[in-house]
């Protein structure tokens, strides 16, 4: 067995005992509210729940088209605003509220179309076309982030673009082109997407692509060649369901990696409309043809445990002769808005103080006029709470520990630069000061008698590191660059720090240097230099992620989140939000919170972000 070291220790589960193959397998279709208007080739988003087709084919012969939009509650579709161009074989992305369709062809038999139009729940606004017209084409995400690819110009495309909410962008071409593919990966997965099957345009294909943000990958294929299909869920666990040319009933799920057929839709169809935004627990397959145009729809639902439970375990299945491991996948993580803080501010504690369901926020600053707080906020996954104050109130402190343990170093205006205080989890208490006082470190640490913080300013850029043991603070070896507002994450034994202000041109940095519990040492740099009021930072010397910061100074702050892996630093998916000066938690790279924080100077923001990353199942080779 050749990774028996990835086996040793864990539980193996049979395919049978295993949550999420036997969930899959008990998914099943059952019928669902009629489209108040049939047809085929339209588009689909939203939820099973709050879903949303529009446009398409309402005739077969000859060929008409609709300009028809309906929304569907999970019982009934009811009929709303008109799209403003008719056309059938377009793309679409987004939900019931927010959403987007693009291309498709009018009829009787038109060239392929680059139009556009935005969804906002009311109605459709035409907005920025993109760059090759076309019909038959596949796409996915949000109303702010779309992919598009394949498609008809006539002739079969390859062709694949972005959009950013504001323009489209043309990317790497797909390794076959085709037409009518499904395209899924989750809601805005630009960066993450699986093409699955289509015409290419001789016959219908098995193949399958996947995108990870900048080329296309060849992946196993699926059981049954089609075209036609409706697709769903995320990047590593869809649905793909329906499909022509002889219309199909068959559905197959995808766990990452390869595809398995599981329960049959009730009336084979192609060309029907799917919620792209649903998931594989719950999805609608809406109108298509079968043969003949239907105003069918059939909703999917599996049970609640259809997400994979044994997370770190691994499991045999027998199916496909196979040890597979469920883990989970950090580069398909995104935020989500959350619950705001109480008091909007930037420069509370620069350092993970908590994790994603226990932290603190502390201290900080206002917007001008500033203020400077003595606030202390505490999260527990849902809502925050003031609890005591510090003693002095301060800003851009360095801060380490958890929700009932923690520690804030330092801080501004200059005269505190030295003091401590330490968190018992009901108050705060002042305690030995750091040797050398400063303002803008950033610490890392597990409790209120185990900390460190490095860098800062005073009087200049400090690269002065000291570490706590509960009573008293001790110099170590310095950082090899001096700075301050750095991004911090790790113990006092095994830390990362990167980026941050530096004193000479260009004045931000994305030099990123290691600590093994004695020195410092330099290695590979962000891929986007920053520092400003501070960046955000969470996670281990070995999984760990960067986000916010300033670009360079008086500029806004910035959205773009790295991942560490002990190694290198990978762009991953933005905050929704820019921010630096923010708040940050989160024990690893699989969790994190975006707390607060300056978006520019000198406005502040409440907002809370969360991060998580999907579970996947990854297949261990054996031998």
């Amino acid at each position: 067995m050749s990774k028996y070291k990835e086996i040793k220790g864990f539980k193996v589960q049979t395919l049978a005992s295993d949550t999420a193959a036997s969930a899959a397998a008990a998914g099943l279709w059952s019928s669902g509210g009629s489209l108040n208007q049939g047809r085929a080739q339209m588009a689909g988003m939203g939820t099973l729940t709050a879903g949303i087709v529009a446009s398409g084919r309402n005739q077969a012969s000859p060929i008409g088209s609709t300009t028809n939009t309906e929304l569907y509650n999970g019982t009934n579709w009811t009929e709303v605003a008109e799209v403003n161009q008719d056309r059938y074989a377009l793309a679409g992305a987004g939900t019931q509220t927010a959403g987007l369709i693009a291309g498709g062809r009018l009829p009787p038999s038109g060239s392929g179309r680059s139009e556009v139009e935005s969804w906002n729940g009311s109605s459709w606004t035409e907005t920025t076309e993109f760059n090759v017209s076309r019909a038959y084409l596949s796409g996915n995400g949000t109303q702010t982030a779309m992919i598009i690819a394949g498609g008809s110009v006539p002739g079969t495309s390859a062709k694949t673009e972005t959009w950013n909410g504001s323009s489209w962008t043309q990317v790497a071409d797909l390794n076959e082109a085709r037409i009518y593919a499904g395209l899924f990966g989750g809601p805005g997965s630009v960066s993450n997407s699986v093409l699955a099957g289509g015409y290419d345009p001789s016959a219908a294909v098995a193949s399958s692509e996947t995108w990870d943000g900048s080329s296309w990958t060849e992946g196993n294929d699926l059981n049954t060649a089609r075209d036609a299909v409706a697709v769903t869920g995320i990047y590593t666990n869809g649905l793909v369901y329906g499909g022509g040319p002889s219309y199909t009933a068959k559905t197959e799920s995808y766990d990452g990696t390869s595809y398995t057929e599981v329960s049959d839709l009730s009336t084979a169809v192609g060309y029907s409309a799917a919620s792209n935004y649903g998931t594989t627990a719950s999805a609608f397959s809406a109108g298509g043809f079968a043969p003949g145009i239907t105003a069918v729809t059939e909703e999917w639902s599996a049970p609640s445990d259809f997400n994979p439970k044994n997370l770190g375990q691994v499991y045999y299945n027998s199916g496909s002769n196979a040890f597979k491991v469920t883990e989970q996948s950090v580069p398909g993580g995104a935020w989500a808005s959350s619950v705001n803080v109480n008091t909007a501010r930037g420069w509370g504690a620069q350092g993970q103080v908590g994790n994603p369901t226990a932290a603190l926020l502390v201290g900080g600053r206002s917007a001008s006029p500033a203020s400077i707080y003595l606030n202390t906020e505490s999260w527990n996954g849902s809502a925050w709470t003031e609890v005591n104050d510090l003693n002095t109130a301060r800003h851009a402190m360095g801060g380490a520990g958890t929700q009932t343990s923690a520690l804030a170093a330092g801080g501004s205006p200059v005269p505190l630069g030295a003091s401590v205080e330490t968190w018992d989890g009901t108050s705060w208490t002042e305690t030995t000061n750091i040797n050398t006082g400063r303002y803008g470190s950033v610490g890392t640490g597990s409790s209120n008698s185990d900390g460190q913080i490095q860098g800062g300013e005073t009087s200049g850029f400090k690269a002065q590191t000291e570490q706590w043991n509960g009573s008293a603070w001790t110099e170590v070896n310095d950082l090899n660059t001096a700075r301050y507002a750095l991004s911090g994450f790790g113990t006092t034994s095994s830390t990362q720090v990167a980026g941050g202000s530096i004193s000479s041109s260009p004045y931000y940095t994305a030099d990123s240097e290691t600590w093994n519990g004695t020195s410092w040492t330099e290695v590979n740099n962000l891929n986007t230099a920053r520092g400003g009021a501070g960046v955000g930072g969470s996670g281990t010397q070995t999984s760990g992620l960067a986000y916010g910061g300033e670009s360079s100074p008086g500029s806004n702050g910035l959205a773009v989140t790295e991942f560490w892996n002990g190694t290198s630093w990978t762009e991953l998916a933005d905050l929704a939000q820019t921010r630096q000066g923010l708040g940050s938690a989160g024990t690893g790279a699989t969790g994190a919170l975006a707390m607060s924080g300056h978006v520019s100077t000198p406005t502040v923001t409440a907002a809370t972000e969360e991060w998580t990353a999907p579970e996947v199942n990854k297949t261990i080779t054996v031998s």
